[in-house]
């Protein structure tokens, strides 16, 4: 499982790329393998669906067992699945880049991490930038 250290150096080190980016207020939601919160950060100014949104995406990648672009890819080529999906986990899916398996050196899946607050992709290269500080690896889903 993911540690509650490692999970904060990824909430610090995905807002600290989002300040030196200058991008909006985000916020990052940090979960284990199981689903459950291990660490969050929402910035002063981030908006008020953002919690939900980060969690749904990190959730959404759990649930589906790759990163939230590959979701996305899906959503573009099956709208139909990917809806009953998000219905499925009531909401808790979010299909849009964002949310990244993070797993060990040795591929094993330690948790998700979800970040909101800008476009998509800047929002997936926050996390991609939280989870590798941290020296492990991140799963984008592409």
């Amino acid at each position: 499982m993911i540690t509650y250290d490692q999970s904060r150096t990824i909430v610090e080190q995905a807002l600290r790329h989002a300040r030196d980016e200058g991008l909006p207020p985000m916020t990052v939601a940090v979960l284990d393998a199981a689903g459950q919160l291990m660490a969050f950060g929402r910035e002063d100014g981030s908006s008020l669906l953002r919690e939900r949104i980060a969690r749904g995406k990190a959730h959404g990648a759990l649930h589906m067992g790759m990163g939230s672009r590959g979701i996305a890819a899906r959503a573009r080529s099956h709208p139909e699945f990917v809806n009953a999906l998000v219905a499925l986990a009531d909401g808790d899916l979010v299909p849009v880049p964002g949310g990244v398996l993070v797993r060990d050196s040795d591929g094993q899946l330690l948790g998700a991490v979800g970040v909101s607050g800008d476009v998509p992709d800047r929002d997936e290269e926050c996390a991609l930038r939280g989870v590798t500080a941290g020296d492990l690896c991140a799963d984008p889903g592409a």
